[in-house]
C-alpha cells in the first residue's frame, strides 16, 4: 500500500511539472524561434484575414501557429502527402479561433488526419434490440479524444472563399473547443452570468432556426445548425469568422455572445475584453 502510494505521488507529482513547467519552459523556448518568411507567404495566400490583422493580433496569431506546428501531429491518409502548405493552412484557420484567447484552448488536440477528399465512415448504431449499419460521406470529424479528421478538398475551398458559408477547418476545430468541458453540446466552458446569457441566448437563436425551417422560411443560418446544439454552435462559428456582418446584422445578441467568447470582433478585427466573471 505504501509503495503503491508512493509510485502515485510521484505519478502526480511529475505530471504537474510537465503540465505548469516543463510545457511552458518548451513553449517559451519555441516561441524564441523566427517565423519564416515564407509561412508569411503561405499564409497570406491561404488565410486572407491573416493580413488584416493588426500587427499585435498577427503576431499573436504567429505564435499560436509556431506552437500549433511544434506539438500537433499530421497524418495524411489514403496515400495523401501533408506538406507544409497543407499545415499552414490547416493551423492557420484553427488558430484564427483562439488568436484572442489562450493557445491551451488546444492543449488537448494531438492529431489531424487529412484526406485528400471526402471520405467514406461506417456507421453503427443500436437501439438495444436493432443494430444498423450506414455508410457516410464526410468531410470532417473531431473527438473527444483529441483527434481531428479533415478532407483536403473542402479545407481548400474554405480557404480559397475566405466569405463563404463554409469552412470544415472552422468547424471541426470549433467542436474541440466544445470539448473543452468534456461533452460537445454546443456551450463551451462558461461560468456565472457569461454561462447564463450564453443558455439564454443560444437556446432562443437555436429554437428560431428550427421554427423557421419547420415553415419552410428561409434560415439566416445553415440549415445543417438545426441537426443538434453541437453542430449549432460550430456553424455559428463559421458564421461569425465567414460572414461576420451578416451574422451580427440578422442575429445580433448571437454575435455579441460570440464576441465575447472569442474576444474578438470580426468585423473590425479588434480583440475585445474578456468578460468579467462573476
Amino acid at each position: 500500500m505504501l509503495i503503491y502510494t508512493l509510485c502515485m505521488l510521484a505519478v502526480i507529482g511529475f505530471s504537474v511539472f510537465y503540465l505548469f513547467f516543463y510545457r511552458g519552459w518548451r513553449r517559451e523556448r519555441q516561441l524564441q524561434q523566427p517565423f519564416p518568411t515564407y509561412w508569411r507567404e503561405i499564409l497570406q495566400s491561404r488565410v486572407p484575414v491573416y493580413d488584416r490583422l493588426p500587427p499585435e493580433l498577427r503576431r499573436q496569431l504567429e505564435q499560436h501557429i509556431q506552437l500549433f506546428l511544434a506539438e500537433k501531429s499530421f497524418y495524411g491518409c489514403d496515400g495523401f502527402e501533408v506538406d507544409d502548405n497543407v499545415r499552414l493552412t490547416i493551423a492557420g484557420h484553427a488558430c484564427l479561433l483562439i488568436v484572442a484567447r489562450s493557445f491551451s484552448d488546444f492543449d488537448e488536440v494531438s492529431s489531424i488526419l487529412v484526406y485528400p477528399d471526402a471520405y467514406h465512415v461506417r456507421e453503427i448504431e443500436s437501439d438495444g434490440i436493432v443494430v444498423s449499419e450506414s455508410n457516410q460521406i464526410r468531410s470532417g470529424e473531431a473527438s473527444s479524444h483529441g483527434q481531428v479528421v479533415l478532407a483536403w478538398a473542402q479545407c481548400e475551398e474554405g480557404a480559397v472563399n475566405p466569405a463563404g458559408q463554409h469552412n470544415v477547418i472552422l468547424h471541426e476545430f470549433a467542436h474541440q473547443l466544445d470539448y473543452l468541458d468534456g461533452t460537445a453540446d454546443g456551450a463551451p466552458p462558461l461560468s456565472g452570468k457569461q454561462a447564463r446569457h450564453w443558455q439564454e441566448t443560444m437556446t432562443r437563436a437555436y429554437e428560431n432556426l428550427r421554427h423557421s425551417l419547420h415553415h419552410h422560411r428561409k434560415p439566416w443560418l445553415d440549415p445543417y445548425g438545426a441537426t443538434e446544439p453541437a453542430e449549432f454552435f460550430a456553424v455559428l462559428t463559421e458564421a461569425f469568422f465567414q460572414q461576420p456582418d451578416h451574422l451580427k446584422a440578422e442575429q445580433p445578441e448571437v454575435y455579441e455572445v460570440l464576441r465575447g467568447f472569442y474576444r474578438l470582433d470580426p468585423v473590425t478585427l479588434t480583440p475585445v475584453e474578456a468578460p468579467v466573471r462573476h
